[in-house]
């Protein structure tokens, strides 16, 4: 249970400390005086996310601290020393930590370790339950009520496990589909590349095909022109007649000056030079002799190499690379039928898996709702709604949270057929039948604590006194901490705590004594109009509360 909460800088709290013993404890205090601000700080410390506003103005920081006592809360326990979170001096205790600084950053600590919001959820949700004002439409949600009816009389294993299937389920189903989906398109791909691989197979183009094919084509496709040019080439070499004369003159003078034997010898390298130049140009000449059918062939080929690489956006000097890497790609790929078979029979006992334990928690779900109604529908009835009355509806669904889901079907008045709980009109039987819900709800949960923010809203009188017993006699095995405004209820708390503003407007709080309480209860009865009479009947109200039991 909660043994201790401190609170620093929050909001108009300076400086709070407060402590807590079992059974029913109240927190009683004029509107506004700031006693839902302290449920907002202890909604802190269970993962609730903070803003900077929480930070008292001039303060740099705000800071919440709850101490729990885990005596008998074995799964508790459990989860601190799995998750090397616990206390070794003292392993039945649990310090909650959290600081709020007003740069919006926020740290969480469990035993002093620092932790993430959602691992300090995970330990709070076993610890503590918080009923805010809001708990009539919360309560209204088909979600909650399935989990009120699980939590009266389902197998937490049995839920547990069915949820851990379906999501096996989803999980391994999901695989099968993403993996489906990538052998369609690899399959896609093989196609498109298998197709494109025929028409490059067939075009059988070779490395360096392209280039040789180029060079011929355009060297034959200009032949008719090089061979006018290379004859008269020929021609001109063939008429240099005035070499060979000037060597054969030069040949006879007798003088064997150097100067006059390098003009000879440069006179018959020319003339040898010029008769290699026009055999070599005849011989080139032969070469262009072909026929228009060659020269055809090769525009064709050349053209189909030039179609092929625009189609598939490669140059049609790189069209060779590209046929490989595409057949390297075709290799590649893997299209492993087999582990799609696997994941689909896998997906398939999941699912029957968590068929068959939805149905046996659809059994206890059906076997539960009947005493579950019966209790809230017997609660109602002390609350005055004579004829009142809770029954569960089944609905089919499909989710981890079983086959079905449920509505509480609710007559408030004999008069009117069964409708959801949303639909009563008036606020105070929607409060009362929500209290019910509550206290029959935490009868079975065991949760060690219970914070209710005005569960009283909308009852007086007598309604609030049997209220207030009800509350107490949940307490008997519950630490409940009840925020009310209802003097019969805050008479019946074993614990009274009065929350109040200073001169400053800060908010404080204060354990009362027994004649602390008599004037609180006074005020609460009369207001600010205390007298003798007042407190002569809030000293009754504390009597009788020690006198009277809830049958």
């Amino acid at each position: 249970m909660l043994k201790h909460l401190t609170v620093r800088n929050f909001a108009l709290v300076e400086a709070l400390d407060m402590h807590f013993e079992g059974g029913l404890t109240v927190l009683t205090g004029e509107s506004g005086a700031g006693k839902s601000i302290l449920l907002n700080a202890l909604g802190l410390v269970l993962g609730e996310r903070a803003s900077t506003d929480v930070v008292r103005p001039g303060a740099e920081r705000a800071e919440v601290n709850a101490e729990f006592d885990l005596t008998g809360n074995d799964a508790a326990i459990r989860w601190l020393a799995e998750q090397e979170l616990g206390d070794l001096d003292q392993p039945k205790r649990c310090l909650l930590r959290r600081v709020m600084n007003r740069d919006g950053r926020s740290r969480a600590f469990i035993n002093t370790t620092p932790v993430t919001l959602q691992v300090m959820r995970q330990l709070v949700e076993g610890l503590v339950d918080i009923h805010g004002q809001d708990e009539n439409q919360r309560l209204a949600h088909k979600d909650v009520q399935l989990s009120l009816l699980d939590a009266y009389g389902v197998s937490a294993e049995a839920t547990d496990s069915m949820a851990a299937a379906f999501r096996a389920w989803k999980a391994t189903l999901r695989q099968a589909v993403e993996l489906e989906t990538k052998l369609t398109n690899i399959e896609n791909r093989a196609a498109l590349l298998r197709y494109q691989l025929d028409e490059l197979q067939e075009l059988n183009l070779v490395d360096g095909e392209f280039e040789t094919l180029d060079a011929e084509f355009r060297r034959l496709s200009q032949a008719q022109s090089i061979k006018e040019t290379v004859t008269q080439a020929i021609d001109a070499l063939s008429e240099l007649d005035v070499v060979r004369r000037n060597q054969r003159d030069l040949a006879v003078v007798d003088d064997n000056h150097p100067m006059l034997n390098a003009a000879r010898d440069a006179l018959t390298s020319a003339s040898e030079l010029t008769d290699d130049a026009v055999h070599d140009l005849r011989g080139y000449l032969q070469t262009l002799d072909m026929d228009q059918t060659h020269l055809t062939e090769l525009e064709e080929r050349l053209n189909l190499v030039h179609d092929l690489a625009r189609k598939h956006r490669v140059p049609s000097e790189g069209l060779s690379s590209h046929h490989r890497a595409l057949s390297d790609e075709l290799s590649s790929l893997d299209a492993d039928q087999g582990q799609l078979e696997t994941l689909q029979q896998a997906a398939a006992g999941h699912r029957q898996t968590f068929e068959h334990i939805a149905e046996d928690v659809g059994r206890q779900r059906r076997n539960a709702a009947d005493g579950f109604a019966s209790e809230v529908s017997a609660c109602i009835g002390t609350l005055g709604m004579t004829g009142g009355s809770l029954s569960v509806q089944f609905l089919p669904a499909d989710s981890e949270r079983g086959l079905e889901s449920v509505e509480f079907q609710i007559i408030a008045n004999p008069k009117y057929p069964a409708g959801p709980l949303s639909k009563l009109a008036s606020g105070g039987e929607r409060a009362r039948i929500s209290l019910a819900i509550q206290v029959v709800a935490a009868e079975k949960t065991q949760l060690p604590c219970l914070v209710l923010d005005e569960a009283d809203v909308g009852v007086g009188g007598t309604m609030a006194d049997i209220v207030g017993r009800l509350l107490r006699s949940l307490g008997t095995h519950t630490q409940v901490i009840c925020v009310t405004h209802a003097p019969q209820v805050a008479a019946l708390g074993d614990a009274h705590f009065r929350v109040e503003k200073d001169s400053e407007q800060d908010t404080q709080i204060q354990f009362l004594d027994t004649d602390a309480r008599i004037e609180e209860l006074a005020r609460m009865l009369a207001g600010a109009d205390v007298t003798e009479k007042t407190r002569s009947y809030a000293q009754t109200l504390l009597d009788e509360a020690t006198a009277r039991t809830l049958h």
